[in-house]
């Protein structure tokens, strides 16, 4: 059973919340703390905590420094009246940023998004799917690995290419390189390439199976078809790059 915990200094505030969660999940699940000592200090982890950042005492954002420290998976939501803590948020890995005063509905929206990552749904089947988690434009995008044909940088930006969008935003496309892991090649200095989604090439392109066409230099060729037939060979042996 997920065990899901709300931490907040006032108990007004947190009781409110633990009513509105009842709708969608047994009273059994909810463990309410009154201060972020209260959560450093249980020795069984929640699997999903909402809490609030402005707290006397360890504030919610030490306390959620100090959660990942121990569980790098723990589903962390922000519970705040200020918006400017989102940035903060992005580096702890928070799964979502509730802004007071917010609607049930979102509350509900937000609790049912956390279960489900959880996988305590029947929605999620099946191994994990692996992610990234970028900052864009003032907020904090999930992006599935899975669905990345390609990344490229212009400008200083990445440009994330994927099978509906895409997304730019401010990073290092090395930093991304390393994040991405195996399932992505670099072929350029300027692009890196999903695997799986490479429909031909030769020695000056790779063509993928949306029709981009992405440039390889030269001294990446040898390696990219190394790789290449590394990934064929993993994946005719039922091995896949994106579930842990």
């Amino acid at each position: 059973m997920v065990r899901i915990g709300i931490c907040d200094d006032e108990k007004a505030v947190r009781e409110r919340i633990a009513s509105q969660m009842q709708a969608l999940v047994p009273k059994d699940c909810l463990v309410l703390y009154a201060s972020g000592e209260d959560v450093l200090a249980e020795q069984r982890q929640c699997d999903i905590l909402f809490l609030d950042i402005q707290m006397p005492g360890t504030d919610g954002m030490t306390v959620a420094k100090k959660l990942r420290e121990r569980n790098s998976r723990q589903i962390l939501i922000f519970v705040t009246a200020l918006k400017e803590y989102v940035y903060e948020a992005f580096d702890v890995k928070a799964f979502r940023y509730l802004v007071k005063p917010f609607s049930q509905k979102r509350l509900q929206e937000v609790l049912c998004a956390a279960v489900e990552e959880c996988g305590h749904m029947p929605a999620v089947s099946g191994p994990k799917r692996k992610q990234l988690l970028v900052r864009s434009k003032g907020e904090c995008i999930r992006v599935f690995l899975e669905d990345i044909l390609y990344a490229e940088v212009y400008n200083r930006k990445v440009i994330l290419h994927q099978r509906e969008k895409t997304l730019e935003y401010y990073q290092r496309l090395s930093e991304l390189e390393s994040e991405l892991g195996s399932g992505f090649v670099r072929v350029h200095r300027s692009y890196l390439v999903q695997l799986r989604c490479v429909e031909r090439y030769n020695a000056k392109t790779i063509y993928l199976e949306d029709g981009s066409e992405i440039p390889i230099a030269k001294p990446k060729y040898a390696a990219f078809v190394k790789q290449y037939l590394d990934y064929i060979r993993r994946t005719d042996e039922g091995e896949t790059d994106f579930d842990d």
